[in-house]
């Protein structure tokens, strides 16, 4: 017997022995790792935290709910070009450090302000756009740097790896936060994002890469602004993604400013009963984490981006349909799983993409313009989702979202330019888009 169970525990090490050459053998890349493993489960707490305080404590309607979304994602539209410019002049290193440790600031200001007893919707509107502030420059910066660590070649495994973390977080991420809601309240808990994030910053701060910086004589800022811009509207492939993924948020963001009220008000769950649906989330997320990369080399990271798509409008329909009752709630959490593994598989292979094709002095200013450019949608779809679940029925924003994510694969899949992308392009030559030959590139 007890060489069976000797055997049976040999043979389970060895399924869950990481193959030779795995991305987590590099020390740079598993500190990183690590890093994103820690915020992300300070994240799941804010991700319920936040919408729970404004539609729980603050009784916040369907039409503030989408308000508050939509003021985060505000900053993205007003300082996403010129923060590219500047990131490609700066260390990026530094920018995520800095940014890491500023949103626990921030992060931590919601419980003050409750204690303080001012906690009202506009300070949460406050907080959005700072929040947002922060993610278009820290957050474009943490693109990036995933690039100096990483070769191209292995981008699409590096972000799976990448959102395997953040699935593990949000398997076990939802049930812990909304056990700690119940305890202490959606504001206090916010304070162990808050520290998460210290910590993650701190380990952050241990990476050493190699950035090197081609400076020129004659930069010019609104210039150098317009070359990358001028990079990302040459380029088919990345106008193409930029118009599918923004489409695709306009949907995600009319269904998530619905979800919570959904959930609260007409399936009646508490708010460690949402937590705990939560936790299909990173069950989705694990699934595709582990076999997204095996799917996007089978079938190409094109016709793995559709799939997300299709995957995601699924579970949106799937929840705008369900009954107010038991299977209402399993519809909820299934809807979670669903949109997770979708999100994965767009996400993996519009990052790849998009950092494959673009070369090193660019990859700033493509950050940012194309973060601008798929976020633009992203606000009047969350306008659009609050103004329908206050006036029309919560129902119509998730079937609006649905519907829409599945019209949006079917147009994407006619698409040759992202159907036919079968394997990572190459990086552009980058003297032909720096300097003064960016004015000269021809089209591709």
């Amino acid at each position: 017997m007890r060489q069976v169970v000797t055997e049976w525990i040999g043979a389970a090490r060895a399924s869950l022995a990481l193959p030779a050459g795995d991305l987590l053998f590099d020390a740079t890349y598993r500190r990183l790792w690590t890093s994103i493993l820690i915020s992300s489960f300070g994240g799941q707490v804010t991700m319920l935290a936040l919408p729970l305080t404004a539609a729980v404590l603050l009784h916040a309607s369907p039409t503030q709910m989408g308000l508050l979304t939509a003021i985060e994602i505000l900053p993205f539209v007003l300082f996403s070009l010129p923060a590219g410019v500047w990131l490609d002049r700066m260390r990026k290193l530094p920018v995520y450090v800095v940014g890491e440790t500023l949103l626990a600031v921030v992060v931590a200001g919601v419980p003050l302000a409750w204690w303080l007893g001012c906690l009202s919707m506009p300070w949460m509107y406050v907080t959005g756009f700072v929040i947002g502030t922060i993610a278009t420059t820290a957050g474009t910066a943490a693109q990036i740097v995933l690039t100096q660590v990483v070769a191209r070649e292995r981008l699409v495994e590096a972000h799976a790896k990448n959102a395997l973390a953040t699935s593990g977080a949000e398997v076990a991420g939802p049930g812990l936060a909304g056990a700690l809601i119940k305890l202490v309240g959606a504001p206090l808990a916010l304070l162990v994002d808050a520290v998460l994030l210290l910590i993650s910053a701190a380990i952050l701060r241990g990476i050493i890469v190699n950035e090197e910086r081609r400076r020129h004589a004659d930069e010019h800022f609104f210039r150098d602004l317009r070359a990358g811009v001028r990079f990302v509207a040459r380029h088919r492939l990345l106008v193409a993604l930029a118009c599918a993924v923004g489409c695709w948020q306009m949907c995600h963001n009319a269904a998530v400013v619905v979800q919570i009220l959904f959930a609260t008000r007409t399936l009646g769950l508490s708010e460690q009963a949402v937590g705990l649906s939560y936790m299909g989330m990173g069950a989705g997320s694990i699934v595709a984490s582990v076999f997204g990369n095996r799917i996007s080399r089978r079938i190409g990271p094109g016709p793995c981006l559709v799939l997300g798509f299709a995957v995601c409008g699924a579970g949106w329909l799937l929840l705008a349909v369900a009954p107010a009752n038991e299977w209402g709630v399993a519809a909820f959490a299934a809807m979670l799983t669903l949109f997770s593994i979708g999100a994965v598989f767009v996400f993996i292979n519009f990052l790849a993409l998009r950092q494959a094709v673009t070369p090193e002095p660019l990859l700033g200013r493509m950050t940012s313009t194309m973060r601008w450019l798929i976020l633009l949608p992203a606000g009047p779809g969350a306008l659009l989702g609050g103004w329908l679940g206050e006036h029309v029925g919560l129902r119509w924003s998730l079937a609006f979202a649905g519907g829409t994510a599945l019209l949006l694969a079917v147009v994407a899949w006619s698409a040759p330019v992202i159907r036919n992308v079968r394997s990572l392009p190459q990086p552009e030559n980058p003297d032909d888009w720096v300097g003064g030959e960016a004015g000269v590139r021809p089209a591709s």
